[in-house]
């Protein structure tokens, strides 16, 4: 399966597409920046920008699902109301596109990366380089959280279903999950 992550912002939006390969592997498809704020001054503006561009993302790179960091604050009123309408962007992006939108918290993600739900962005950049074995760009930089979403999407959907009561309901639901010896 495909997933793309979204960092959404009114001035710069970062994306990543990964392929998980395996149960816990991932190969990466592409990343990068929206730099919408370098082409247009109008908020209104950006945010067409914002949007074209996923949706040229996501048709080039054909992801099966999107997940984003779910927005828990911001520096003030005016700068939550402008990532609130990239975000809305986004997601349009992505269901108009037929996709799943999967949001998460950003300590939820920082777990999955890393197994520290406070890690630092040092440590979420170095975990997101190391599993998807990129050599650093400034574009590496702005598109990290979303990689870091990606992957922390990848990684929950790979993760059994947690309805099993015992070990051999987990066994009976899950006969593809046990490695014969």
């Amino acid at each position: 399966m495909r997933f793309i992550g979204i960092d959404p912002g009114s001035v710069i939006c970062g994306y990543g597409v990964i392929e998980k390969t395996g149960t816990s592997s991932f190969i990466l498809i592409e990343y990068g920046v929206i730099e919408a704020k370098k082409e247009f001054e109008s908020l209104p503006l950006r945010l067409s920008m914002i949007y074209t561009k996923i949706q040229e993302v996501i048709a080039r790179t054909l992801p099966d699902e999107l997940s984003l960091e779910a927005t828990f604050y911001a520096k003030n009123a005016q700068s939550l109301i402008k990532l609130s309408h990239a975000r809305g962007v986004a997601m349009l992006a992505g269901t108009l596109k037929g996709l799943p939108v999967i949001e998460y918290s950003a300590k939820e993600v920082k777990r999955s990366v890393t197994g520290n739900g406070n890690a630092s962005k040092e440590q979420v950049q170095y975990m997101v380089k190391s599993i998807l074995q990129i050599d650093e760009t400034h574009k590496f930089f702005d598109a990290t959280d979303a990689l870091a979403v990606a992957l922390c999407h990848g990684l929950k959907r790979s993760t059994p279903k947690q309805s099993a009561k015992s070990w051999k309901q987990f066994t009976t639901e899950n006969p593809h999950r046990i490695k014969k010896q």
